[in-house]
């Protein structure tokens, strides 16, 4: 019998693990979050119809939570659709050498300028041969199908280019991959050896400025580039990484008092291989994975940087000849339900419609017993 909430079991299941003053405290907030996701410890909402009453317990908002990344999913994805152009689109994955992995891994500083690192390539590339402005979003990215630490980008990318001399969009713009890798390889090796030289890195290898000597110098880093995707592709590929979790909880197969069975798509095989965690071996992977406060999931530049999207996208719009549409409204969590997945959540079962009554507030930290849903909406 499949479990209904493995996640939160697990999370549970390792407090004594992760709950200890040494965690990031970014990790022992959103672990603590998953475990009150829609529990009375957040608080409720209580509706009514003439014969019957739902409890409508609060969720946590965490990224890390399956359900609330998802539900996050679907709201970003609807405001994107509004805020961006119906041109193409271009994906870019940017990687790096897996013995630079740990220098991230154990300098979490150094993640958050990742992503200007990969944009600064982009529009450094696109300016020198074409002379345009992109529409740039970068999606930094941890974690490997076996949740191993695996720093690289996910570059989304107009296929198009303003070019601001001319007043007009240029299309059918192609990168030169070999060249852009160079770029790449050069922009974090002298990331990596500026912030040495500052003494703001720390790192068990030894001898690392000849390991960043070799690195540079070898002769291939591993980049894609997928030419030309649709704007409904290009937003569902961005969420796919963006607003879920490490981990789909669909992948874990089996969970027990002692270890976690969960399912990849190994790429080197091409075939689906199964992996086996102990419990706090898995909830310690998923850890690093957890981003710190104030690191977003999404960083924007370009056309699309937060000083100057206003200033350009009206004009943008009338460039390309297109209407630009409004904003849409935030979803209630009763309005994501029955656009998303068809289900009223204010209708008993006689198909009444229910009204708001009441708030419960939060409560102390719960005792986390098994709660009795039968009669409850969650959102």
């Amino acid at each position: 019998m499949r479990i209904k909430q493995p996640l939160k079991q697990i999370v549970t299941a390792t407090r004594s693990h992760w709950d200890r003053d040494e965690t990031r405290p970014a990790v022992r907030e959103n672990l603590e979050k998953i475990i009150n996701c829609r529990t009375p410890t957040l608080g409720a909402e209580v509706y009514a119809s003439e014969t019957e009453q739902k409890l409508v317990y609060h969720t946590c908002k965490s990224r890390a939570c399956p359900s609330c990344g998802y539900r996050a999913t679907l709201l970003w994805q609807r405001q994107q659709w509004a805020a961006l152009p119906d041109i193409p689109y271009t994906g870019l994955v940017f990687t790096m050498p897996s013995v630079l992995w740990p220098l991230f891994k154990q300098n979490r500083h150094l993640l958050h300028d990742l992503p200007a690192l990969g944009a600064a390539v982009i529009q450094e590339w696109m300016k020198a041969n074409y002379g345009v402005r992109l529409l740039i979003m970068v999606v930094p990215h941890t974690f490997g199908g076996y949740l191993n630490f695996n720093s690289h980008l996910h570059i989304l990318v107009s296929a198009g280019g303003l070019k601001e001399s001319e007043g007009r969009w240029m299309v059918r713009l192609c990168f030169d991959k070999d060249e852009v890798m160079e770029m790449w390889r050069y922009a974090v090796i002298t990331y990596l050896r500026q912030a040495l030289k500052a003494l703001v890195i720390k790192s068990d290898t030894k001898n690392l400025g000849k390991v960043l000597t070799a690195e540079h110098e070898r002769p291939t880093w591993i980049i894609y580039i997928r030419e030309s995707m649709s704007k409904w592709h290009f937003l569902r590929y961005a969420a796919r990484y963006a607003r879920r979790p490490p981990i789909a909880q669909r992948r874990l197969l089996r969970v027990t008092d002692a270890e976690v069975e969960f399912w990849t798509n190994d790429k080197r095989q091409k075939r689906p291989v199964t992996t086996r965690h102990s419990l706090s071996d898995f909830v310690a992977a998923l850890a690093e994975h957890i981003p710190d406060r104030y690191r977003h999931a999404i960083r924007y530049f370009g056309l699309l940087a937060p000083r100057s999207k206003g200033q350009t996208s009206a004009a943008l719009f009338v460039l390309l000849g297109q209407n630009k549409r409004p904003r849409p409204p935030r979803l209630s969590w009763a309005d994501s339900l029955r656009r998303y997945f068809g289900v009223d959540p204010l209708i008993d079962s006689v198909g009444q419609p229910m009204q708001w009554v009441r708030r419960l507030k939060p409560i102390a930290r719960y005792a986390f017993a098994p709660l009795d849903r039968r009669n409850g909406f969650i959102y």
